[in-house]
C-alpha cells in the first residue's frame, strides 16, 4: 500500500530508522481498501506500542490520494486462536470490520487497576458487575445484575484511570462470552458518519443495538455533533429498554457537559454517576511496579520516584513514560546486557528528554490556572490577583482558588501566598465554589467543568 509506505518514510525522519525497523516494519498488512488498512502485530506489546505512539500520528496525518482519512485497524497474531485453514481465509469485509470495538489494551485488567480509597466505590461496582473477586482474582457469580444501574456514568479528569477501568471490564466480559462493544466517542462518530455516507445505517444499528454491553469512552466529545447525538439517543433508548448494560465515561458531571442535548443529559442521569480521582503518589508507585512487571521490565524505587516526580499529570503520562523507557532501553545497544532491574535514573532521564520537555510545557501550575480562567472571562491575570471586590473579578478569583485546591491540592496557606490573601479568605472562597458545584449550580458547574477540560487539554 503506497500510502503506508510513504507514512513509514515520514516516520523514519521523525523517529529514526531503527525505531521504524523494530516497531513498524514487522506489522503485517492483512488487507486494505481506499479508507481502511488492516495490520497484524506479532505480539500484544507491539500492538500496545502502536496504539500509544502511532495512533495519534495516524489520526492526524494518514490520508489517501483523495485526501480521505485512512483508518488503521490492528490485531494481534495469536496462532493458538486459529486453525491453519482459517488463516487462509480472506479478511472480513471492510464495512463489517469497521464496525467493531476499538483496540483493548491487554494491560487493562481489573487486577492491574489500583483503586485508591476515593475510587473504591466505582471499582467495586464494576467488579461486581463483571463477577470479579479482587481478593482471589477469580471470576464468580455476579452480585450486581446487568442493567441494575443503567447507565453507569464515570467521570474524572484525564489520567484518573477511567479508560483503564472500562477497558478492563470489557476484557473480562468478553472472556465470559458477552457481546461487548467498546468504542471511543470519536470512533462512534466515525461509524455514524460512514454509515450515513454509505447508506448503511442498517448495518450500523445491527452492530450497536445487538450487544449485551455498550461502553462509550469520553462521551463529552460528542459535543456539537448533532447527527451523532441523534443516533446515540436512539441506540441508548433501544439498549436501555432491552435491559442491556450501558457504561459511559466523561470528564465532568452530566449536568455540566456543554453542547450535549438535554434529552441525552437526562438519560446519562438515569443510572448511577461516580467520580474517579487521580491516584496519590503511593498508589502510583504500586501501579508503576505492576506495569513494569507486566512489560517484563522491572524498575527500582528511585527510578519509579523519578517518573512520578517528573510526570505528575496522571496515569496516562506515567504509562507513556514507562513504555518509552522500555522502548529506548531495547534500542540502546549499550543495554544489550540488561540488569535484572533497571536502576539508572540518569540514563532514564536521557531516554526521556523529549517527554520531559513536553511534560514541563504542559504541566499544570497556578499560573496556568490563572491564565485559563482569565482567558475564559476576558480579563487580565493581574485583575484576578488584584484588590478589586467587584463581581467581575471576585468570581474568577474564587474559581481560580478553587481550581488550585482541587487540581493541584495546594494548601490554603500556599494559595493565600500566591493570591496575596489571608488563608481564611481562601478557605471561604474555595468552600463557596465547592458548595455551588456540589449543589449542581448550572452556572458554576458548567464553568468549573469547562476550566477542567481546558486545563486537561
Amino acid at each position: 500500500m503506497q500510502a503506508w509506505e510513504e507514512f513509514l518514510k515520514l516516520q523514519e525522519k521523525q523517529l529514526g530508522g531503527e525505531t521504524v525497523k523494530k516497531w513498524l516494519h514487522p506489522l503485517k498488512i492483512v488487507h486494505f481498501d481506499a479508507c481502511n488498512l488492516y495490520l497484524e502485530a506479532e505480539n500484544s506489546f507491539q500492538a500496545v506500542w502502536f496504539e500509544e505512539h502511532m495512533r495519534p500520528k495516524v489520526l492526524e496525518g494518514f490520508y489517501n490520494n483523495n485526501n480521505h482519512h485512512i483508518k488503521v485497524h490492528i490485531s494481534v497474531n495469536d496462532p493458538s486462536a486459529f486453525h491453519e485453514e482459517e488463516t487462509k481465509q480472506s479478511p472480513p469485509a471492510p464495512q463489517k470490520a469497521a464496525l467493531t470495538s476499538d483496540y483493548l489494551d491487554p494491560w487493562a485488567s481489573l487486577d492491574n487497576f489500583i483503586a485508591s480509597e476515593k475510587n473504591k466505590v466505582p471499582f467495586q461496582l464494576l467488579c461486581q458487575l463483571a463477577g470479579y473477586d479482587p481478593s482471589t482474582q477469580a471470576i464468580g457469580p455476579k452480585t450486581v445484575e446487568m442493567g441494575t444501574f443503567n447507565p453507569i456514568y464515570l467521570y474524572g479528569s484525564s489520567g484518573s484511570g477511567k479508560t483503564h477501568l472500562v477497558m478492563a471490564v470489557a476484557n473480562l466480559l468478553l472472556k465470559q462470552n458477552y457481546k461487548v462493544m467498546f468504542v471511543r466517542s470519536e470512533t462512534f462518530t466515525e461509524h455514524v458518519v460512514s454509515a450515513i455516507r454509505s447508506g448503511n445505517m442498517q448495518n450500523f444499528r445491527a452492530a450497536y443495538r445487538h450487544v449485551d454491553v455498550l461502553i462509550i469512552d469520553d462521551v463529552h466529545l460528542l459535543a456539537k455533533r448533532a447527527a451523532t447525538q441523534e443516533e446515540f439517543f436512539h441506540t441508548f433508548n433501544t439498549l436501555h429498554t432491552q435491559g442491556k448494560q450501558i457504561i459511559l465515561t466523561a470528564n465532568a458531571l452530566p449536568q455540566v457537559l456543554s453542547s450535549i442535548e438535554p434529552r441525552l443529559i437526562s438519560r446519562f442521569e438515569w443510572g448511577i454517576t461516580l467520580c474517579l480521582e487521580k491516584l496519590p503518589p503511593l498508589e502510583l508507585k504500586s501501579l508503576l511496579k505492576r506495569k513494569s512487571e507486566f512489560l517484563k521490565f522491572p524498575i527500582d524505587e528511585p527510578v519509579a520516584e523519578f517518573l512520578i516526580k517528573n510526570f505528575p499529570s496522571g496515569t496516562k503520562a506515567l504509562s507513556r513514560a514507562l513504555e518509552n523507557l522500555v522502548l529506548q532501553s531495547h534500542l540502546d545497544k549499550r543495554q544489550i546486557r540488561k540488569p535484572t532491574i533497571f536502576s539508572d535514573t540518569r540514563l532514564a532521564e536521557s531516554y526521556l528528554i523529549p517527554l520531559l520537555e513536553e511534560e514541563r510545557r504542559t504541566a499544570l501550575t497556578p499560573n496556568k490556572i490563572l491564565r485559563v480562567v482569565a482567558e475564559y472571562y476576558g480579563i487580565r491575570m493581574e485583575d484576578i490577583l488584584g484588590k478589586s471586590q467587584t463581581h467581575e473579578y471576585t468570581l474568577p478569583r474564587q474559581i481560580s482558588m478553587y481550581l488550585c485546591r482541587e487540581k493541584l491540592k495546594m494548601p490554603y496557606m500556599k494559595i493565600g501566598d500566591f493570591f496575596d490573601r489571608d488563608h481564611s479568605t481562601v478557605m471561604s472562597s474555595v468552600k463557596q465554589i465547592q458548595k455551588r458545584v456540589e449543589d449542581q449550580d448550572k452556572e458554576i458547574g458548567g464553568v468549573a467543568a469547562e476550566m477542567v477540560r481546558r486545563l486537561d487539554n
